[in-house]
């Protein structure tokens, strides 16, 4: 295919970009466990912030009672991995010390990463350039963790970083 066209990953489809992400959410919410079924306001808004940041997939995750981050939703990551993500201690992965630190963990290579803020699961999703931001109250409380990522290497900026956690407040209004 020429360089406007795209394969769907786990899919012979061959799309064009405009419609990557409209692709990629429809593969996804087909192979999510029908037992997790994500809101699909919820997938509109990741869809919207991936397209905004040219980004591939996505995740967000959301403080529980329990003290873990729990997947709220999903774009473009593997079934398996999303069965391994569904429940994340803080402090364990780039999501949970994304929390953990109360700021972004960012790196321009999962596939390439020794800072050992990367765990096997990440890698399994192929992805490269990610970055995971976490939401916070006003109180300095974490809400939430937006995952965000692209097949490329890429070094999220801190302007992007922003962008999210302002974007992302949207899921925990």
């Amino acid at each position: 295919m020429h360089g406007t066209c795209r394969v769907v990953p786990g899919t012979s489809w061959h799309v064009p970009c405009t419609s990557w992400h409209r692709a990629i959410l429809a593969a996804m919410t087909q192979s999510t466990p029908s037992s997790r079924p994500f809101a699909q306001a919820d997938l509109d808004l990741l869809s919207s912030i991936l397209r905004e940041l040219s980004a591939d997939s996505g995740t967000v995750h959301a403080s529980a009672a329990d003290g873990a981050l729990h997947l709220r939703c999903a774009i473009g990551i593997p079934a398996p991995v999303i069965e391994i993500i569904k429940v994340v201690p803080v402090g364990k992965g780039m999501a949970g010390l994304a929390a953990e630190r109360r700021c972004a963990v960012n790196s321009c290579n999962l596939q390439q990463d020794t800072t050992g803020d990367v765990r096997p699961g990440a890698r399994a999703t192929g992805l490269a350039g990610s970055v995971a931001v976490p939401v916070l109250a006003a109180d300095g409380s974490v809400l939430g963790v937006i995952g965000v990522a692209t097949r490329a290497e890429r070094t999220f900026t801190a302007d992007d970083e922003r962008a999210i956690a302002h974007r992302g407040a949207a899921f925990f209004v």
